[in-house]
């Protein structure tokens, strides 16, 4: 079993997947080993994964229904997917502050924001400590509202089975999307 396929994908990223319009193309942001890719490839979404490296993913390569970009999306140069709408957008353990604001505007109208990431209070855990990668209070929220609409918001301290983590998450509709036109989601 290739190496990036032993880690479970997040509870948080399963758990909303199903809200992406079948068959949409699904962005992997800051893929890695490319588990939310895989999953998503299980529910027979298109995906696109972008990563500084691609090593992890190198098994998907050629694969029907798959793009892959390396690309460093913290070297100054404009977000490489600008322009580009998706019907789902995925991003785990990543923060990048200059690129939150091309990621909502990459959400379709009818499209589903998935992120969940570290926040402040992770530094007294471990890694990551630096304040440049942990989440302020509120900060996902504030980012997604002007465009999209948040269906799901969480923020804390939890253990989902892989230790114990201060994490906060959003899941966020664009405006054509059923649940924000007709306002049910997941529980």
């Amino acid at each position: 079993m290739h190496g990036s396929q032993a880690q479970s994908p997040s509870a948080w990223v399963a758990r909303f997947l199903p809200g992406v319009v079948a068959g949409g193309t699904v962005l992997d942001l800051a893929c890695g080993g490319g588990r939310h890719m895989r999953l998503a490839l299980d529910r027979g979404h298109r995906v696109v994964g972008v990563d500084r490296s691609l090593d992890g993913v190198r098994d998907l390569d050629g694969r029907a229904g798959i793009e892959l970009l390396a690309c460093d999306l913290e070297d100054g140069r404009p977000f490489p997917l600008a322009g580009r709408a998706f019907a789902g957008v995925i991003v785990t353990n990543y923060l990048w502050r200059p690129s939150l604001a091309p990621i909502i505007a990459a959400v379709a109208a009818g499209g589903l924001l998935i992120y969940e990431t570290f926040a402040v209070g992770q530094e007294r855990l471990g890694r990551p400590s630096n304040p440049d990668f942990l989440l302020r209070s509120n900060e996902l929220l504030d980012a997604a509202r002007p465009r999209l609409t948040v269906v799901a918001y969480d923020h804390g301290l939890r253990d989902d089975g892989g230790g114990s983590r201060v994490v906060q998450r959003i899941a966020a509709c664009g405006p054509e999307h059923p649940w924000s036109v007709h306002g049910t989601a997941p529980t």
